[in-house]
């Protein structure tokens, strides 16, 4: 196989899992789950702050997948690398354990990936 052909596997593949996470965590934030109010509850944060983490989830996947969003796309991956931050960071706060910090740090390592992997152009070390 050949590395393009590898590359949008692995773009593919991240891709896929992140927003496989991310719209049912959107909806459920959105709806208000018991569970989603007792997280941000437990995190500090009011019930309503899940339905504004909800919408921008949906609104990111939309961006990400949408392949006529360039500009779009950039933001969608700064404010998930910024939910998915700011949700490390809050359970670190509240000394949750390591298995329940490690979920959005996997998520954000996911998205990093997809980001990194979604064009050619991108790289991370020049062609020598």
């Amino acid at each position: 196989m050949n590395r393009e052909k590898l590359r949008q596997i692995g773009y593919w593949s991240c891709t896929g899992l992140i927003a496989l996470w991310l719209v049912p965590s959107g909806i459920l934030d959105i709806l208000r789950t018991q569970a989603v109010v007792d997280i941000l509850h437990h995190l500090g944060y009011a019930a309503y702050v899940g339905v504004i983490l909800g919408v921008g989830k949906l609104l990111a996947v939309t961006a990400i997948l949408y392949p006529k969003t360039r500009l779009l796309r950039e933001w969608a991956y700064a404010g998930i690398s910024f939910d998915l931050t700011g949700a490390i960071v809050s359970h670190l706060s509240v000394h949750d354990p390591f298995r329940i910090v490690i979920v959005p740090a996997l998520a954000l390592a996911l998205a990093a990936a997809s980001y990194v992997l979604r064009s050619p152009r991108l790289r991370l070390h020049p062609a020598s």
